[in-house]
């Protein structure tokens, strides 16, 4: 039996980690209806932006207009990616409700991403902290390429811990590990996730998956049961590139619109339902002229199913000839 909690907290990463991601320009009038549609669908965390080198991920050169004109509502945080403190400074300025910093515990990775030592990253990273925590603003750290690399193989389980401990002694209570590379398994998953519950019992730990091997629905629900209280998507499943040394780097993120759909139907609350869900993607995927990678946005949801089945029967001699 899964232990699930009666609710999960989604946070929707597409406007930031998914818009980052494509290889084209675009329009700050669209990425601001986006956002303002995923309001409007209730989503309780949006990840809106990144404070980042204007040369590094010109996509989001845009990251104050975004902040400045997107229409907030209350009860919605509203969050950035800010991976130094530089950006964590700029981001101050757009009154966030909370920042996000980043390192890799892959140190591979962590040259290639953002061209620091681990040290480097791990001083950033409570810069970041501090600067949010005297802006009266919250703060999470992600920890990426947390459980296996492209470029190193299995992280081991301790290394993952000692960058937690580090950052916990730096004031940081609030982690999301992730599986940035796709490869984890279910097994691995809940077992960093169960000994980073003990290991640091007051601090909140979510998961941000990428599916590249298929198993990511799986890993959800190991991370889930073995306490994350939050979980990354992306709506219409966009964004998840990374470094890595094939042609698979743009694949990853698994729709958000999917992980309403999954925990609702068991019974664990999102605040947001199914059919708003799959709504906000379909006119997100049109707004951006992409094609959805969900299975809720292709084939729809338990109620549209059962929509069909009442107002489109099959035909009996068509399925007498199927079976």
């Amino acid at each position: 039996m899964l232990n699930l909690p009666d609710y999960i907290t989604l946070s929707e990463v597409g406007p930031r980690d998914g818009l980052q991601s494509l290889d084209r320009w675009i329009e700050t009038d669209t990425k601001i209806a986006m956002i303002d549609r995923l309001s409007r669908a209730g989503f309780p965390v949006i990840e809106i932006t990144g404070f980042v080198r204007n040369s590094v991920i010109p996509n989001l050169r845009d990251a104050e207009e975004v902040c400045a004109r997107i229409q907030r509502r209350q009860g919605i945080k509203y969050r950035a990616l800010v991976p130094n403190a530089r950006g964590a400074e700029r981001a101050v300025e757009s009154k966030l409700d909370e920042l996000l910093g980043l390192l890799t515990v892959s140190e591979s990775y962590l040259r290639k991403n953002q061209n620091m030592t681990m040290d480097e990253a791990i001083d950033q990273g409570v810069k970041c902290f501090r600067i949010a925590d005297a802006a009266g603003m919250g703060f999470v750290m992600a920890l990426g390429v947390a459980m296996w690399c492209a470029y190193e193989g299995t992280i081991p389980q301790d290394k993952t811990i000692a960058v937690l401990r580090r950052l916990h002694d730096g004031g940081i209570r609030r982690f999301y590990l992730a599986g940035s590379m796709g490869m984890e398994d279910p097994m691995m998953v809940a077992s960093l996730f169960r000994r980073a519950a003990k290991e640091f019992p007051g601090c909140e730990f979510g998961y941000h998956v990428h599916n590249l091997s298929g198993q990511g629905t799986a890993n959800v629900l190991a991370a889930v049961d073995a306490g994350a209280s939050f979980i990354e998507g992306s709506i219409c499943g966009i964004g998840g590139g990374i470094a890595m040394p094939t042609s698979v780097a743009s694949v990853g993120n698994l729709p958000t619109e999917d992980l309403v759909c999954m925990f609702e139907s068991m019974g664990v609350r999102t605040g947001v339902s199914p059919q708003e869900a799959v709504a906000a993607s379909r006119e997100i995927a049109a707004l951006l002229g992409i094609t959805a990678s969900s299975h809720a946005s292709q084939i729809g949801t338990r109620d549209e199913m059962l929509n069909q089945g009442k107002h489109n029967p099959r035909n009996p001699q068509t399925a007498a000839r199927d079976a």
